[in-house]
């Protein structure tokens, strides 16, 4: 699958600001499955980026504008390749597997992604309602998937009962939220089953006659660390494996570690309107 992705971000300021400074996460990674084939950032006003890969291996540019300015604009366009097929179902849980998941050398290695953050801490009775809800953690390839299937059916998919800036604890108690909450809720729970987890930014392709959620802005769901295969996406916000309509454009910890624009400027307040267009360019099928 190709896709053309969109993607404007426009700061409108109360009053001129100068010294602006900031950084984008919004270019897709290039990876085993995935191709980035084009890719074209265009700021208004005119400013040079310079670009490094970050301690997750996410693609980061910042750039500075000095002069006096009342409008920011940051528009990306990319054009990606995907081929990702669905594997998880089939996984059966080795014994090779578990003794891998047992070592002390897994859990060194992947050490990040089992540390709570601040955005995936849970509280003790939160994860005690998990586990009446689940079941304790055996195998933890159909842990995953079970706690995947436990978001998606106990929450409520709601732009308007959280924040950017909303924790897992809070949207735990609201049993509402965006993509990025049911992510963080997710990567809590696993991590607390000591599962190697990690929170992915990107864009979802939603053809017609779709069910699927999460197309209006930037996407959100999880990696999990199956011991002796590599990183599985799950999506609980639409209960899916992440397949070939995902598009990944960073990972982290949390969503503070993939935040797609962040800045500092001088000046007064600020509105942020964001577009987000996904287009599927060819279909194999056809």
């Amino acid at each position: 699958m190709n896709y053309e992705i969109v993607h404007t971000n426009t700061f409108t300021y109360e009053t001129k600001v100068d010294q602006s400074l900031n950084t984008i996460r919004l270019k897709p990674l290039t990876d085993e499955v995935q191709r980035l084939l084009i890719y074209r950032a265009e700021i208004t006003p005119a400013s040079l980026t310079k670009e490094y890969t970050d301690l997750w291996g996410n693609q980061v540019e910042t750039f500075f504008i000095p002069e006096k300015h009342n409008l920011l604009e940051v528009k990306t366009t990319s054009v990606v390749s995907i081929q990702r097929g669905s594997f998880i179902q089939e996984i059966q849980y080795s014994k090779r597997m578990q003794d891998i998941f047992h070592s002390r050398q897994f859990r060194e290695h992947y050490l990040s992604y089992l540390n709570e953050t601040d955005y995936t801490l849970l509280n003790p009775e939160q994860l005690a309602e998990v586990r009446r809800g689940l079941g304790e953690m055996d195998n933890p390839v159909q842990y995953a998937l079970r706690v995947m299937n436990y978001v998606y059916e106990t929450f409520i998919y709601c732009g308007e009962a959280t924040s950017v800036d909303t924790l897992a604890r809070q949207a735990f108690e609201l049993k509402k939220g965006v993509c990025q909450d049911l992510a963080h809720v997710m990567i809590g729970i696993l991590r607390a089953g000591r599962i190697p987890a990690r929170y992915v930014s990107g864009y979802l392709y939603v053809g017609e006659d779709s069910a699927l959620k999460g197309d209006a802005a930037t996407h959100a769901w999880v990696e999990v660390m199956v011991p002796g295969i590599g990183w599985v996406g799950l999506d609980p916000t639409n209960n899916v494996e992440a397949l070939d309509n995902h598009i990944r454009v960073g990972t982290g910890r949390d969503y503070a570690d993939v935040s797609p624009l962040q800045g500092v400027y001088r000046g007064g307040g600020s509105t942020l309107e964001v577009g987000v267009s996904v287009t599927l360019l060819d279909d194999p099928g056809d």
